[in-house]
Formats: structure tokens, C-alpha cells, sequence
């Protein structure tokens, strides 16, 4: 049963220029360190129209909820960590919104 993660949040405007960078950094890591996610795919979007302004999506894909519950575990350790402190800056409190989806198939 496939499984779409999917966060939504939206960026402060003073961090616009610097948001697409530090995800370029966590999609690099990803590449770097195949063995540390479980998703077989990761993709990052912004609103283009509609919606709120700053708004951004990141989908990853997973072939099970069990590969997403290793991939969630497995972003315990420190590298990540740092990452989602860091991440903390960019995003509007309150904005932050994660769902699990299954694919009817």
C-alpha cells in the first residue's frame, strides 16, 4: 500500500531567498545518504496561485506506513535533528501541517 507524506507550512518573508537553498541542502544529504530515508521520492513545491502566500508542500512517497515509521525513525539521529532546529527559523508558527495519505489502489 503506498503511502504520500505530505507537510504543508508557509515561509516567513524574510526568509523567501534563503528557503530553496537549505532545501536543496536536505535533497543533497537525501542523495548523499540513500541508506538514511526509506521515501522513494521526495519533491518540494511552492504556491504559485491560490492559497497563501509563502506557502510551500513537500510530498515523499513510501511503499508502506512501515517504511515511513524507519524513515521517521531514523530522522532521530543528529544530522537531522539540526536540520528540523534549523528548519524552525523559516516557518511561520502555526503553519506547520503534516498528513499521511494512502493511495487507493
Amino acid at each position: 500500500m503506498r503511502i504520500l507524506e505530505v507537510e504543508t507550512f508557509v515561509v516567513k518573508p524574510e526568509k523567501q531567498g534563503e528557503v530553496m537553498a537549505f532545501w536543496q541542502k536536505i535533497l543533497n544529504l537525501m542523495k548523499e545518504s540513500p541508506e538514511k530515508t526509506r521515501a522513494k521520492s521526495t519533491k518540494i513545491f511552492t504556491q504559485v496561485f491560490g492559497g497563501t502566500y509563502g506557502g510551500y508542500v513537500i510530498m515523499s512517497e513510501y511503499d508502506s506506513l512501515a517504511d515511513y515509521e524507519k524513515d521517521f525513525a531514523m530522522m532521530q539521529d543528529e544530522t537531522y535533528k539540526q536540520l528540523e532546529q534549523e528548519s524552525q527559523a523559516f516557518i511561520v508558527p502555526g503553519t506547520l501541517s503534516i498528513s499521511i495519505l494512502s493511495a487507493l489502489e
